[in-house]
């Protein structure tokens, strides 16, 4: 990637399901370390947006390119680049935390894997709990395992679609201070969420999706943050007449 090439770029990104637009002419940039979150109510398009961005689903309309690279032709070198962090944990409730790592590991060619599987579990948390399975983690647990899992391949992009949804206060407590190291070591990460303090307090930038369209963007530090939520909610509400 050239010096100066935005790690994500979004241009006239729509998907439609049928004749509901679920994303409607988006356009935006993420520079290299930087962090931005996307707030939205429920059906805003978020997920979507996501699930685009991390090739699982296909846009209908526009052009992405990640780690300046084109998504719809070249989606294996992004792969390697990108982790995921959801509220869908995407692991396997039969295997034990350590063979999920394995599993994932096996994808990305991992190397000092032994190594790399005692460190993640370590800094999440899970070390004592390597061989247990996960059917029998709670919600918290599941989630910083899937912390392990998405940054196993030490990515240099990490998308975060609602990581904070159903986290007890400790589990998320823990998160954010994860991320905010992650943001630290200059990785570039955009985070989807309807929950305006976590959200704020980790980005440098913020911007709010309203069915589909992407209504504000702005740095933090242009943004008034005592009335942002009024703002937000003003948006919200214009956006549903």
């Amino acid at each position: 990637m050239e010096q100066g090439t935005p790690v994500i770029a979004v241009d006239g990104l729509s998907k439609s399901f049928g004749n509901h637009y679920a994303l409607r002419n988006v356009n935006f940039t993420v520079k290299e370390g930087e962090f931005l979150t996307i707030f939205g109510p429920n059906g805003a398009g978020k997920t979507t947006l996501i699930r685009i961005l991390s090739n699982i689903t296909k846009a209908s309309t526009g052009q992405i390119t990640i780690g300046g690279f084109l998504l719809d032709r070249e989606p294996e070198k992004i792969r390697r680049r990108i982790g995921v962090i959801a509220h869908q944990t995407f692991l396997y409730e039969d295997l034990t935390a350590e063979e999920n790592l394995r599993f994932y590991a096996k994808l990305y060619d991992v190397n000092d894997l032994d190594h790399r599987i005692e460190t993640l579990l370590t800094e999440v948390g899970l070390a004592h709990r390597r061989t247990d399975r996960v059917r029998t983690f709670s919600r918290g647990m599941q989630q910083r395992l899937s912390i392990a899992r998405a940054m196993l391949h030490d990515p240099t992009l990490l998308l975060l679609d609602e990581p904070y949804t159903g986290l007890d206060q400790h589990a998320a407590a823990m998160l954010s201070g994860w991320l905010k190291r992650l943001r630290d070591s200059h990785r570039t990460t955009l985070m989807v969420t309807h929950d305006l303090e976590q959200g704020v307090d980790l980005a440098d930038r913020v911007a709010i999706l309203v069915k589909g369209r992407l209504v504000y963007d702005h740095q933090k530090s242009e943004i008034d943050l005592k009335n942002f939520r009024p703002l937000y909610n003003d948006l919200v509400d214009r956006g549903k007449q």
